[in-house]
């Protein structure tokens, strides 16, 4: 029998925490062994499954010490603040991160990867398994398409989303760049208004949308003389994100320490 994968899940009573928890339920081989939430929260001390009308037995906890004690994987949607607090604790207690959360800054990218020395950490701005495989097609679509086409990103969200664009807006420019030979950094585009000339040919625009329960949609645009490729992902559901993070932990079970892509974990690499 396949061993059980002892997981806990940051931000639990949050609309991805939910998803989570439920695809942890549902997996043979993994048992929610631990849930977070901010302090103050009314769910603090309350069993993890009370919105599914079921007891589990886990408790809802705060102290990060408290909530991570039993568990050997911790799944974290949630800010980047919150993430970095969880990553030290993690560090500490030897618990391997799978990391979901976007917005984090250089610096606070650099201290994951020194974690990374000491624990394994799947990170990624998308676990969907067909985002992934999105970011392979752009790779070939961009290095065939290097000569006269203008690339444009546009991303919707749900309006509660705070940061833009998508982490996975930015990872699918970060992309396209990089078969280009460019660096993202130096030939963005985030917004523009008012008289802003001709188009630099040289640039990736961004255009971002946000507002309703819009679970995440993306295409990239190559747009040429007589003729458009758009490639085009649309989530219907938060769930491909749950079944991917488990994926990601089944992938980080035989490692003891390193950082990894979903690519590493689909064998895309």
């Amino acid at each position: 029998m396949t061993a059980t994968l002892p997981i806990a899940v940051a931000g639990c009573t949050g609309r991805m925490g939910h998803m989570l928890i439920e695809a942890v339920l549902a997996a043979d081989d993994c048992r929610l062994a631990g849930a977070l939430d901010r302090p103050g929260s009314p769910a603090v001390g309350h069993d993890a499954t009370a919105f599914l009308g079921q007891a589990s037995g886990v408790l809802v906890a705060s102290d990060l010490h408290a909530g991570l004690k039993d568990a050997r994987f911790l799944i974290d949607f949630t800010r980047p603040e919150g993430t970095m607090a969880h990553l030290a604790v993690c560090r500490e207690l030897g618990v391997k991160m799978i990391i979901g959360t976007t917005g984090f800054t250089d610096e606070q990218k650099a201290q994951i990867e020194a974690a990374s020395n000491d624990i394994a950490i799947m990170m990624a701005p998308n676990m969907s398994v067909g985002v992934n495989v999105v970011l392979r097609l752009l790779d070939m679509a961009a290095r065939a398409l290097d000569q006269g086409y203008d690339i444009e990103i546009v991303e919707a969200h749900h309006r509660h989303k705070v940061d833009a664009p998508s982490g996975t807006a930015l990872k699918m420019g970060e992309v396209v760049a990089a078969a280009l030979g460019r660096d993202l950094k130096d030939c963005a585009v985030y917004g523009r208004e008012g008289v802003t000339g001709e188009r630099d040919p040289s640039t990736i625009g961004f255009a971002t949308v946000r507002g309703g329960d819009v679970v995440g949609d993306h295409t990239v645009m190559f747009m040429g003389t007589g003729e458009r490729i758009e490639i085009t992902h649309k989530s219907s559901s938060r769930s491909t994100y749950a079944q991917g993070s488990l994926r990601a932990a089944r992938f980080l079970a035989g490692r003891s320490h390193g950082l990894f892509g979903m690519d590493d974990v689909l064998g895309l690499a």
